[in-house]
């Protein structure tokens, strides 16, 4: 966010929130970036094979009691919350064109003109 605050020549004391800067030079934000290469992961995982670490790493479930309070939250469930918004189902793994065409929709870049 600094580099396109310089870039906009716009300081904080101008009180322009980040959004606008962003929107203004077609920038995705960092948490739509995140949640793009977290879905790109989750499909290279569900299509490995049975055996792999991260296959295997997934399905782990980790021994003992959990502390007291308030669950913490957990990757899977995050996860999922995430691939309801983009609107893709985990059972369209093996469609891998339909997979990427979902999970690139973040990043404004792939929308540019590539000369």
């Amino acid at each position: 966010m600094k580099m396109l605050r310089w870039m906009a020549a716009v300081t904080r004391l101008d009180r322009i929130c980040s959004e606008d800067i962003r929107y203004r030079f077609g920038m995705a934000e960092i948490s739509d970036k995140l949640r793009k290469s977290h879905q790109r992961w989750y499909g290279h995982v569900l299509r490995a094979e049975e055996r792999t670490v991260c296959k295997v790493s997934l399905g782990l479930e980790v021994p003992g009691k959990r502390p007291k309070g308030r669950p913490g939250q957990r990757w899977p469930n995050t996860f999922h919350a995430d691939l309801k918004l983009a609107g893709i189902h985990p059972d369209q793994e093996h469609d891998r064109a339909k997979w990427r065409q979902r999970t690139t929709k973040a990043d404004p870049a792939t929308k540019r003109d590539k000369r």
